[in-house]
C-alpha cells in the first residue's frame, strides 16, 4: 500500500486548523449614541418623525422642545449566527447625558446603579430591569419585530444582576452589556439565541427610566465598544480529535514503510 505524505500532512495540517481556529471569528468597534433605542432595533416599518413632532403610537416624547432635539435612532448591528459567542475585548467607553440641557450627570455604559429603571416592552421587544441608561443588546433574526414581546429579564440585584460570567438571552429579550465586564475583570459572554441573525446594540430610557420607553429627545453623548464575535478558541469536538489521531497514524505508517 502507497501512503503519500504529502496527503498525510494536509490531513494533520486540516486538523490543527480546526483545533486552533474558531470559526466566522470577527472584531467590530462599534459607536452607540444617547437616540440610539434599542426598542427600534429592526424597525424597519417605522418612520420617526422630526423630534419637533408627536410621534403618536411611537416612543415616548416630551410635551416641549428640549435643548438638544434628539430624533431616535435606529440602532446598528452586526450579523450572527446562533451558538456565536460575543465578548468585549476593551471595556466600553463614554458617557451619555440623559437629562434636559448638555453636560453633567453624565452616565459611563455600565449605567447609573445597579437598579433604578423599569422599562416595559414595545413593539415586539422585550422589556428591561436594571440600571439606568447602560449599553445594552437584543438578538434579532431577519425579521422586523412585531407581536408579543418575550418575558424581560431582570439585572437588578433581586435578579440576575449584572455581574455574570455568561448570559444566553433569548430573541427579542433586551440584555444588559454595561462595559462587557465583570467586577473581577473578565470579559462577559453572550450566546447568540437559536435563530439569531443580527445583533443589536443601543440604549434602554423612558421618562424617570421607568414606564413606557421614550424621552430619547434630550439625550446627548455616545459609548463605544470593541466587541470579538468567536475570539475564543472552541473546545474541539470529538471526531476532530479521532481525525486528527487517523492522520497521525497514518503518518507514522508512512514513515516505517519508507524506512523499509
Amino acid at each position: 500500500m502507497k501512503v503519500r505524505l504529502g496527503f498525510v500532512s494536509g490531513v494533520i495540517a486540516a486538523c490543527t486548523l480546526m483545533l486552533a481556529s474558531p470559526a466566522q471569528a470577527q472584531i467590530y468597534d462599534l459607536g452607540i449614541d444617547g437616540s440610539d433605542a434599542i426598542w427600534l432595533a429592526g424597525r424597519t416599518d417605522l418612520v420617526i418623525p422630526p423630534a419637533s413632532d408627536p410621534w403618536p403610537g411611537g416612543l415616548g416624547r416630551h410635551g416641549g422642545p428640549t435643548p438638544e432635539e434628539i430624533q431616535e435612532t435606529m440602532p446598528s448591528f452586526i450579523s450572527v449566527v446562533a451558538g456565536d459567542v460575543i465578548k468585549a475585548l476593551d471595556p466600553a467607553v463614554g458617557g451619555i447625558s440623559f437629562f434636559n440641557g448638555f453636560g453633567a450627570p453624565i452616565f459611563g455604559p455600565g449605567g447609573n446603579g445597579a437598579s433604578g429603571s423599569s422599562l416595559t416592552s414595545f413593539g415586539g421587544i422585550s422589556s428591561y430591569i436594571g440600571p439606568q441608561g447602560p449599553l445594552v443588546g437584543v438578538f434579532l433574526d431577519n425579521s422586523v419585530p412585531s407581536g408579543a414581546a418575550p418575558g424581560g429579564l431582570d439585572f437588578s440585584p433581586a435578579g440576575l444582576g449584572i455581574d455574570f460570567a455568561s448570559l444566553s438571552p433569548e430573541l427579542g429579550q433586551v440584555f444588559y452589556i454595561g462595559d462587557g465586564k465583570t467586577a473581577g475583570g473578565d470579559f462577559q459572554s453572550f450566546i447568540a439565541p437559536s435563530g439569531a441573525t443580527r445583533l443589536f446594540l443601543g440604549i434602554p430610557d423612558g421618562f424617570g427610566f421607568g414606564g413606557a420607553p421614550g424621552a430619547y429627545d434630550d439625550n446627548d453623548g455616545s459609548y463605544r465598544i470593541k466587541i470579538g464575535v468567536n475570539q475564543v478558541p472552541a473546545i474541539p469536538e470529538p471526531e476532530t480529535y479521532v481525525l486528527m489521531l487517523a492522520g497521525l497514524a497514518l503518518l507514522r505508517l508512512a514513515a516505517r514503510r519508507r524506512r523499509s
